[in-house]
């Protein structure tokens, strides 16, 4: 799980913390399959938490043999905050104790708030979307869940968007500030099919009209000639070829007005589901 930073500042304020600060490493995250590390960080009297993901510790995937994990991370966390979503924590590229890396604000959780469940079945009340009906270790019928959340649903097309092949529900959390954020976004934004999550449960519905606005935002900020130089940035981090893609997948849904079903070349959800 990710944690806070110890500061109710704005996204900008992490940034000048996330960039500059003397970053101490505290513990090492045993669970994620690259190197992924909990630091302590501090700037000018400001101290927090965060997650340290070196270039170094990246295990070589043959499916993504371009840039690099630590990049896709910074990509998606910029295509989130041009769309308006907010749905990832504040992510930077920066040097650390062990080189180059991802850094990105630390999330704590509140454990008492579920996004995404499995659940006896009959067991769905108001307020969830059903992506799966399966049977448990016993043998006995169950359903994979998710709430049906504002935040999820802008996070359910930030991942069509961003062709997101991990989105497990542990990569869901709750925060104690009351958000809900996705982490994990390490093997995003392939130019090919690769779309695995949990998030299913508006397959065939319209998009939200806040939905409609950030997708709207994110495309006038990906054109060429803007200013705001999202297209520059990206580059830096995705191949052309990458960003094309991107563009092509948001207009497509833009067109669609609708989130997609699975589109059955690939497992529509990630093994394991947490």
């Amino acid at each position: 799980m990710n944690g806070d930073t110890g500061t109710n500042g704005s996204s900008s304020d992490d940034r000048e913390l996330l960039l500059h600060g003397r970053m101490e490493v505290e513990g090492r995250l045993t669970e994620a399959s690259n190197t992924t590390l909990l630091c302590v960080i501090d700037f000018n009297g400001v101290e927090g938490r965060c997650v340290y993901k070196p270039v170094r510790g990246e295990r070589p995937l043959w499916d993504f043999p371009d840039g690099t994990l630590a990049g896709r991370e910074v990509a998606t966390y910029l295509v989130s905050e041009a769309a308006g979503f907010g749905v990832v924590p504040t992510t930077v590229l920066r040097d650390g104790p062990f080189g180059p890396g991802m850094v990105q604000r630390w999330i704590d959780t509140d454990e008492e708030r579920e996004l995404v469940d499995v659940v006896p079945a009959r067991s769905v009340g108001q307020g969830w979307r059903t992506v799966l009906r399966a049977r448990d270790a016993a043998g006995d019928p169950a359903l994979l869940v998710h709430a049906d959340d504002p935040a999820l649903r802008r996070m359910a097309a930030l991942d069509v968007v961003v062709n997101n092949a991990d989105r497990k529900g542990g990569h869901v959390l709750a925060g104690v500030d009351g958000g809900v954020y996705g982490v994990d976004h390490g093997i995003c934004l392939h130019r090919e099919e690769k779309l695995r999550t949990v998030l299913w449960g508006w397959v065939g519905e319209p998009l939200s009209d806040d939905v409609v606005d950030g997708l709207r935002r994110l495309r006038k900020a990906l054109s060429p000639g803007n200013k705001a130089g999202l297209d520059d940035t990206l580059h830096e981090h995705l191949t052309r070829a990458e960003v094309s893609a991107l563009r092509s997948r948001l207009s497509k849904l833009l067109d669609a007005n609708e989130l997609p079903a699975p589109g059955g070349r690939w497992p529509p959800i990630p093994w394991p589901a947490f």
